[in-house]
């Protein structure tokens, strides 16, 4: 959607082919007892600029009707709080640290000269480290690593720490962290993903002369001189071809073209993350201290409260992000167990309904040495999106935006 509405800004008309009736892909809504819910929950950071560039051209430039901004702020049941007070860089991440609550002098020391050895380095480090052997030569606490680092890294890699590429780690703390002051700023959505941005997209591009179908598979694609054939209901040709399909269905939409042989072979070594939210529907009156809150040592990671967030009161969504211990549990032992963990934190009474949602295959791991393909093929005029292609961001929204621009930038330069 992202690459259609680029297109779009620049007149050239664009037609778009969603499998699923819903648009959006791994950040759709989810219709549940007629409330609106997401198939995975995400936030949004200042430092995802392209994304946040988008929203606006589609949406108007008021973003506050979509997404609640707050200064970055960290609560981490049962004892840790950072919050960054309107101070320009870096002091409002060192005035932060420096006044988090749950950490002791040393961890906090720690932190500021692992930010300072990190931003001396030019957030660059040694090929092939993951993420915890990195922390573990920079002398971080253990505490610090529980409350700080790890819930950081599992939320922007969706990968297990000892595992996590520490390169891509260090390029999103090099522009969140140690960015512009708003950069850090965390952007709580207010309505669900389809919302957000891909319907409002769909009505963009349609305005500017272009379609968007939903519930339309790609069923074969041609290579044909000067163009391309696609075959949904029907067959159609097409000057370029931008295939926004997840990697893990690249291969059969492109078995019959060996020119893509090398991107294929690539997303054949790629291993997956899973996502689970699990959305719980308390009474009403229930809400939490804080639209979002991180717990330690549990199987919940973030809490959102949606009645904070989305006007849903009552309701709680909880994203869990990476393997671990829970894929063990049936759906109905996750929720309990949910369940359990936030009432022990917050005396919750029971909920009335609950839904489990697991993105098994949500997004690539991002381990070391990770070899992702180029936007680009052999194939002029055939191009590849999504978060999972070259690029320093692990997959995250900003990813996928970054990845359909760069497509349309092409599209349009092979144009001109």
């Amino acid at each position: 959607m992202s690459a259609a509405v680029e297109l779009a800004s620049r007149n050239i008309p664009v037609s778009v082919f969603e499998a699923a009736n819903t648009l959006g892909g791994r950040a759709r809504r989810v219709e549940t007892n007629g409330i609106a819910l997401d198939n995975g929950l995400h936030i949004l950071v200042g430092a995802y600029g392209e994304t946040l560039r988008i929203i606006r051209t589609v949406s108007g430039p008021d973003e506050s009707a979509h997404l609640l901004r707050l200064p970055l702020q960290l609560r981490v049941e049962p004892d840790f709080r950072m919050r960054a007070p309107r101070l320009p860089r870096p002091l409002h991440v060192a005035a932060a640290l420096a006044f988090a609550r749950g950490l002791d002098f040393p961890a906090k020391l720690a932190a500021v000269r692992f930010m300072q050895t990190m931003k001396a380095r030019d957030f660059h480090c040694d090929a092939g480290l993951t993420v915890t052997r990195l922390l573990t030569q920079q002398c971080q606490t253990d505490k610090l690593v529980d409350v700080l680092w790890n819930p950081l890294c599992i939320a922007a890699l969706n990968t297990p720490p000892d595992k996590a590429d520490a390169q891509t780690f260090l390029n999103v703390l090099r522009d969140s962290l140690a960015g512009p002051r708003d950069a850090s700023d965390l952007l709580l959505p207010r309505t669900d993903f389809s919302a957000l941005f891909p319907e409002p997209a769909a009505e963009y591009v349609r305005r500017r002369g272009g379609e968007v179908q939903t519930g339309q598979t790609v069923t074969a694609l041609r290579v044909l001189d000067g163009g391309f054939e696609l075959t949904t209901s029907s067959a159609r040709r097409y000057s370029h071809v931008i295939l926004a399909v997840g990697p893990h269905r690249l291969a059969r939409l492109v078995e019959d073209i060996p020119q893509l042989e090398p991107q294929v072979g690539l997303v054949n070594q790629f291993e997956y993350q899973p996502i689970y939210s699990v959305f719980l529907q308390y009474p009403r009156h229930v809400a939490l201290p804080e639209a979002m809150i991180g717990m330690r040592d549990s199987v919940v990671q973030w809490v959102f409260d949606r009645g904070r967030l989305c006007n849903q009161p009552g309701m709680l969504g909880v994203v869990i992000s990476a393997s671990g211990s829970h894929q063990k549990l049936g759906r109905e032992e996750l929720a309990q167990r949910v369940h359990e963990e936030l009432a022990q934190n917050f005396s919750l009474p029971r909920p009335d309904w609950h839904q489990v949602i697991a993105e098994k295959r949500a997004t690539f791991s991002a381990v070391p040495g990770l070899l992702r393909p180029s936007n680009l093929t052999a194939v002029p005029g055939l191009l590849l999106a999504g978060d999972y292609t070259a690029g320093p961001y692990p997959a995250t929204l900003e990813a996928a935006v970054r990845s359909g621009l760069t497509c349309a930038r092409n599209i349009v330069s092979d144009r001109d």
